[in-house]
């Protein structure tokens, strides 16, 4: 007996996971990068019937960096929604790319609107302003104390 598949190419839903961290200050980029592995494996577990598609602040730099590589070695998705002033710094080449206002900061509520899950690895003040708002608005979060290095 044949049976019909009724979802064959049915697009997934989209899981959206932005990430906020350190993009200027120096920090052992092993831990970084095995905070983010830790957290994307925990996310992907519990979701395993979604796309997904990390979101983070465009730049190619520090954490969002990271973010960004080990999405694409996963297989996932790339956005970078930013101010206009990340067009000053090397650009990752994310698959979807937004510019919202001119100053840091500006992106932060397009970026809240935007996503599923935020993680936070390290960061300076708008990585926690934007972690305290994804809490109060009920979007999951995660946290990783990463602490800045000299070096």
């Amino acid at each position: 007996m044949n049976f019909k598949i009724f979802n064959e190419g049915a697009k997934k839903e989209q899981l959206r996971i932005d990430v906020v961290g350190y993009s200027d200050k120096k920090f052992d980029k092993k831990m970084a990068k095995d905070l983010l592995s830790d957290c994307f494996d925990e996310i992907e577990k519990k979701n395993e019937d979604k796309e997904f598609i990390v979101v983070s602040g465009l730049t190619n730099l520090g954490i969002p960096a990271l973010a960004y590589e080990e999405a694409v070695r996963r297989g996932w998705g790339t956005a970078g929604i930013a101010c206009k002033k990340a067009e000053e710094y090397e650009l990752f080449d994310c698959d979807d790319v937004r510019l919202i206002g001119e100053e840091w900061g500006d992106e932060s509520e397009t970026f809240l609107n935007d996503i599923s899950v935020l993680v936070k690895i390290g960061g300076g003040k708008q990585s926690k302003e934007e972690f305290v708002n994804a809490k109060e608005m009920g979007i999951i979060t995660y946290e990783k104390d990463l602490p800045e290095t000299k070096k």
